[in-house]
């Protein structure tokens, strides 16, 4: 595949076109509010993976939801029902917090798929020491759903609105697993012994408070790509991505591996000076990290292979999720 056709297909992926619906729903709410989209900003505006809510003592309260797709829990209830703890998890870690608890929101016909969805949350509140402390369900839906939410609290905040031209794009990833198949999930969570996993995600709200990291983002649906492309929206930046630096698993395929969700996968920008204690942190998790890119002012996102150099979003004319025509900041 050239990387022209590459460029292509990650525009017309499925975690794409997931993320570029969040665009019409900011744009739609900003609309909807009384003070116009000016009433988005808040202490971190909308578009970063949780809301953080001053907590008057100098921290901030994170709050944050997530839902599974419909086919995803008709296929893999126990595994949906895991992702639904874990990704939550996640998306506390990313922006520099720690979880407190989670609830859910459950819809089935019956107890199954509902047993097993929350057979899975189980699993996955225990390995992450996250509790489980509440929730709606309802048993007489006609299609099962699930939606789970999470409490955190961060002492400092990593957000998506704090890159800055000159940093250096880092991707870190857990190579150690496999797909769950047929999904583009890779799962690298559910074999692991759950002190190792807590212990891995420490690194981001460690790398926080000792000051070397402010801009970080969780690779999500829309792969490592997209979730860049997200980061670099919100803090009103570009770049340029060597494709041939991201951290991926031996014999994976490129494409399949962009378009992928890794169960602990990060996109941070680092000043050049941190980028080496950075680095080491990481590695001393056994945590493939590296050097993928460099944070430039252009507002465009072009993809790196060998001599060749493809742009694959241009900011300046094409929202991605924040809201069309402005992008809100602290």
């Amino acid at each position: 595949m050239t990387l022209a056709e590459l460029t292509v297909a990650l525009r017309d992926s499925r975690g794409f076109a997931h993320k570029r619906d969040i665009s019409d729903i900011v744009t739609a709410l900003g609309h909807s509010m009384p003070g116009g989209g000016a009433d988005l900003a808040q202490a971190v505006p909308v578009g970063d993976d949780c809301a953080a809510i001053p907590d008057g003592h100098g921290g901030y309260l994170l709050f944050a939801i997530e839902g599974l797709v419909e086919d995803f829990i008709e296929r893999m209830p126990w595994f949906a029902g895991y992702s639904g703890v874990m990704v939550n998890v996640s998306d506390i870690y990313a922006m520099g917090g720690r979880p407190t608890a989670v609830v859910d929101a459950l819809w089935s016909a019956g107890m199954q798929p509902a047993d097993e969805m929350l057979q899975g949350m189980a699993e996955a509140s225990s390995k992450y020491g996250v509790p489980i402390v509440g929730g709606h369900s309802n048993n007489r839906s006609v299609r099962p759903q699930l939606a789970v939410a999470i409490l955190g609290h961060a002492k400092k905040l990593l957000t998506s609105f704090t890159a800055r031209p000159g940093d250096l794009l880092v991707m870190a990833v857990d190579l150690r697993g496999a797909y769950q198949e047929p999904f583009p999930y890779w799962n690298a969570s559910t074999t692991a012994p759950g002190p190792r996993l807590r212990a891995d995600l420490e690194v981001l709200p460690t790398l926080a408070e000792a000051g070397l990291c402010d801009a970080a983002k969780d690779i999500s649906m829309a792969g490592a790509i997209g979730t860049a492309l997200m980061l670099l929206e919100c803090s009103k930046v570009g770049a340029t991505i060597d494709l041939d630096a991201i951290p991926r698993p031996e014999g994976v395929p490129l494409l399949r591996w962009l378009t992928s969700f890794p169960s602990f996968g990060f996109v941070l920008s680092v000043r050049p000076e941190a980028l080496g204690e950075v680095l080491t942190r990481f590695s001393a998790r056994d945590i493939a990290c590296n050097v993928v890119g460099q944070v430039d002012d252009s507002r465009t996102l072009v993809l790196r292979q060998g001599d060749e150099r493809q742009l694959l979003w241009d900011l300046n004319t094409d929202a991605f999720i924040c809201q069309v025509g402005e992008v809100h900041r602290a």
